[in-house]
């Protein structure tokens, strides 16, 4: 049914219950897997002095993030029998959920994974939903791991 499941995975024990279905799902369909990481735009851009140290530090330590987020999702991957095939992604420069949207489009996925925090109530009108934005700006179905 599913070809190509694009995860989104932030690090967060959210992610990592989605990284455990979207992996399951991947090894009984047959289906690609790829894990995107979004880099959040850098805070900071326009207030004050341009600091390139502060931008570098930024987008290194993101970069570090990101890199430990793909290699638990390859764990899983490796786990999995048969194992699943892994291609990993970091988007920069674009909002988490639009980033996830474009990457869905790019990359022919015919299924985006994300985790929910499970936020209620106020917590998710001051916070926002990261998924409920994926779900309203993704051309392709949102499957969202609780």
């Amino acid at each position: 049914m599913f070809k190509h499941i694009l995860l989104a995975t932030d690090g967060s024990a959210a992610s990592a219950h989605a990284a455990s279905v979207a992996v399951d799902m991947a090894r009984t369909h047959g289906a690609r897997l790829t894990a995107l990481y979004v880099v959040d735009p850098y805070p900071y851009l326009g207030v004050g002095e341009a600091n390139p140290v502060g931008f570098q530090a930024y987008t290194a330590a993101a970069m570090e993030h990101a890199s430990q987020a793909h290699a638990a999702v390859a764990a899983l991957c490796e786990k999995a029998d048969p194992p699943v095939k892994l291609e990993v992604r970091v988007a920069q420069d674009v909002g988490a959920a639009a980033g996830i949207a474009q990457t869905a489009t790019l990359q022919n996925a015919d299924l985006v994974v994300v985790g929910s925090h499970g936020r209620t109530g106020l917590a998710r009108l001051m916070l926002g939903s990261v998924a409920a934005r994926v779900v309203a700006e993704s051309p392709v179905p949102v499957l969202i791991a609780r």
